[in-house]
C-alpha cells in the first residue's frame, strides 16, 4: 500500500524505540499518528516531538494486555480520525527475573505484553481495516525465529511471528484488503533491557534479577547500545508496507544463524546452541561468567555445532 498524507497509523510502545521511530517515520510521510504507551511522561514527551514534525497525534495511556485497553485504543482512532491504514503492534518487554526458580508474575508479564498485546491488537483493529484496507505489523524479534535470549521472551516472540503468519494466510484466503507484515529484528538501540522500570503493580512485587543474567547483563546492554539504530529498522518496516511484504528480518547476520538452525532440525539433531551469537562473546566465554557468578566450576567445552 501507499504511505500517503492525511492517512492514520496507530503504534503501540510508541514512545520510545523502534515505536517512536515507526511513528517518525509515519509522520515524515504526512500520516497522522495514534501512539499507545504505558508510561504517561514518554508519551507525552514523544507527542511533543511528534507534534513538530507537522502532523496530528492522538496519545493514549494503556496496557496492551489488557483487551479492554486496546479496544479503547481502536475506537478512540475511530472516533477522533475516522479511519485507520497502519497497525503496528509493538509493545514489547523483557523480564530479567529466574524464568524456572523465580515468581510465574514475570512469565505472565512478558506473554502478556509480548503475546496477548499482539492478539488484543489485530482483534480490535481488524473490522476496521477489512471494512477501508490497510496494514498490520506484529513488532517480534530474531528470539521469534532463534531461541537464546531468555524462555518467556522467546516463547512470546515465537508465538508472534506464529500468528502473523496465520493471519497473512487468513486475510489472504480470504481475499481482505489487508496487508501482514512480521518484524524480526536483532539488536536494536532501544532500552528493552529496562523494560521492568513499567513492572505492573498488580501482578505483585517485582522479582530480583536472576543471577545468571546478572552476570552477563553487560554484555547485553553492551549489544543493543551497538545494534542498528531505531530509525533504519523503521525504513525497513515501511519498505514492506510498501511493497506488500510480510517478513521484516534487517539483520542478515541473525538470519544466518536461523538457516543453519533450520538445516540441524531438518537433519533431527539435537540443539547445540553455536558458540558465536551476533554481538555476543563467545558462549564459553558466557558459560564460564555465569558459573563463576553461580559459584561452580566452569563448565566442560561442549563440541562445536555444525
Amino acid at each position: 500500500m501507499e504511505l500517503t498524507k492525511g492517512q492514520v497509523a496507530v503504534v503501540t510502545g510508541g514512545a520510545s524505540g523502534i515505536g517512536l521511530a515507526l511513528a517518525e517515520r509515519f509522520a515524515g510521510a504526512g500520516l497522522n499518528l495514534v501512539i499507545g504507551d504505558v508510561q504517561p511522561d514518554a508519551l507525552a514527551t514523544a507527542t511533543t516531538q511528534l507534534q513538530a514534525r507537522g502532523v496530528e497525534v492522538l496519545p493514549v495511556q494503556l496496557d496492551v494486555s489488557k483487551e479492554a485497553d486496546v479496544q479503547g485504543l481502536a475506537q478512540q482512532t475511530i472516533d477522533h480520525f475516522g479511519a485507520v491504514h497502519v497497525v503496528c503492534n509493538n509493545a514489547g518487554v523483557a523480564a530479567r527475573a529466574d524464568p524456572w526458580f523465580g515468581p510465574i508474575s514475570s512469565w505472565e508479564w512478558v506473554m502478556g505484553v509480548n503475546f496477548w498485546g499482539v492478539v488484543h491488537g489485530c482483534r480490535a483493529f481488524l473490522p476496521h481495516l477489512a471494512a477501508g484496507g490497510g496494514h498490520i505489523v506484529n513488532t517480534a524479534s530474531i528470539a521469534g525465529l532463534f531461541p537464546g535470549f531468555g524462555p518467556s521472551y522467546d516463547a512470546s516472540k515465537h508465538a508472534v511471528v506464529a500468528i502473523s503468519e496465520q493471519l497473512y494466510n487468513t486475510v489472504r484466503g480470504a481475499g481482505l484488503p489487508i496487508g501482514v507484515s512480521v518484524l524480526c529484528p536483532g539488536w536494536v538501540r532501544t532500552n528493552i533491557f529496562e523494560a521492568d522500570r513499567n513492572w505492573p503493580a498488580e501482578l505483585g512485587a517485582k522479582p530480583d534479577d536472576d543471577v545468571a543474567m546478572t552476570a552477563i547483563a553487560g554484555h547485553y546492554e553492551r549489544a543493543l547500545a551497538e545494534g542498528r539504530t531505531p530509525a533504519s529498522v523503521a525504513d525497513a518496516v515501511a519498505d514492506a508496507v510498501l511493497a506488500d511484504r510480510f517478513w521484516v528480518i534487517p539483520h542478515q547476520d541473525f538470519l544466518d544463524i536461523c538457516i543453519e538452525r533450520w538445516a540441524t532440525i531438518a537433519e533431527r539433531a539435537d540443539p547445540q546452541p553455536p558458540e558465536d551469537v551476533p554481538g555476543m562473546p563467545p558462549r564459553s566465554q558466557i558459560l564460564a561468567e555465569v558459573a563463576a557468578a553461580l559459584g561452580l566450576d566452569a563448565p566442560a567445552s561442549a563440541p562445536a555445532s555444525p
